[in-house]
C-alpha cells in the first residue's frame, strides 16, 4: 500500500510542479491566451498560485522523504486540495470545465488521508 500511496504522490506532485511553474514563470499574457479563467486574477495573483502550487508539491514529497516533519506531507496535500476546491468554484462560476480541478483535488485528498493513515 506505501508504494501505491508514493507512485499517487510523486504523480500529484509532479502535476503541481508542472502546472504551478508554469504560473509562475511564464508571463501573465501567454498564460491568458491559453486559460480563460487567469483574465480573473491579476499577475501577481497568477505568480503566487503559481509558487503556491510548486510549495505543495515540494511538501507532499520533501517532509516524507526526508523523515523531518513528516506530518507536514499530509498538510501539504490538503492545502493543495483547498487550493482545488477554489479552483472548481471558480470554473464552475465562469461555466468552464471543471474536472482537471476536481480530479487532482480528490486526488489530493486522497493522498493526505493516506499518509496520516499509512504515514
Amino acid at each position: 500500500m506505501i508504494i501505491a500511496l508514493w507512485v499517487i504522490t510523486g504523480l500529484l506532485a509532479a502535476l503541481f510542479v508542472m502546472a504551478g511553474s508554469m504560473k509562475a514563470v511564464t508571463p501573465y499574457e501567454r498564460v491568458h491566451e491559453r486559460m480563460g479563467w487567469v483574465e480573473e486574477v491579476t499577475a501577481p495573483q497568477l505568480k503566487t498560485i503559481g509558487i503556491l502550487e510548486v510549495i505543495g508539491a515540494i511538501g507532499l514529497i520533501l517532509p516524507a522523504a526526508t523523515g523531518v516533519a513528516p506530518w507536514l506531507t499530509p498538510v501539504a496535500a490538503f492545502a493543495l486540495a483547498v487550493m482545488m476546491v477554489v479552483a472548481v468554484a471558480l470554473h464552475m462560476r465562469r461555466r468552464e470545465p471543471f474536472a482537471p480541478s476536481l480530479v487532482l483535488g480528490v486526488a489530493a485528498v486522497l493522498v493526505g488521508i493516506g499518509w496520516v493513515a499509512f504515514g
